[in-house]
């Protein structure tokens, strides 16, 4: 037994797509799993996080610092990985996933000029630094921007 198997056992887990309150026989009728009376069998229950007027502890925790949602993950590998590709070739993005020097590209891949390249490659991302252009134009290659 290892973490990597682990799962609930069997008959215990229920699923949560039937529908609610179609009488008797569907085994969920009359309160439709709401239990009796109390707040929360009652239309208009409080929304998540309430708790019954006390300030709630999402806005009871400071926060700190601006989060920009337009934010872009772009991951960025530098010239010396590009090394492990034949001469001649064309390196784009599903190449370097084939090749696991990138794993998940989210909204692009930046080549980035540190270290030291031999080989001539046609490279195709979605960004170059100066000096990574530089240094594939000086061997013949190419640096396409996708």
């Amino acid at each position: 037994m290892e973490l990597s198997n682990l799962r609930p056992a069997d008959g215990s887990k229920h699923s949560d797509n039937f529908r609610r309150g179609r009488g008797h026989g569907s085994g969920n009728g009359k309160t439709a799993g709401k239990g009796h009376k109390g707040q929360k069998a009652r239309s208009g229950a409080p929304r998540i996080g309430f708790e019954g007027g006390q300030m709630p502890l999402y806005r009871r925790l400071p926060k700190r610092g601006f989060k920009n949602r337009n934010t872009l993950d772009i991951v960025a590998i530098n010239v010396s990985a590009l090394e492990a590709f034949d001469n001649g070739a064309t390196v784009t993005v599903d190449a370097l996933k084939e090749m696991g020097i990138i794993s998940n590209p989210k909204d692009g891949v930046k080549i980035l000029g540190n270290g030291e390249l031999t080989k001539k490659l046609t490279v195709q991302a979605n960004a170059f630094s100066a000096t990574a252009k530089e240094k594939i134009e000086a061997l013949g290659g190419t640096a396409e921007v996708v």
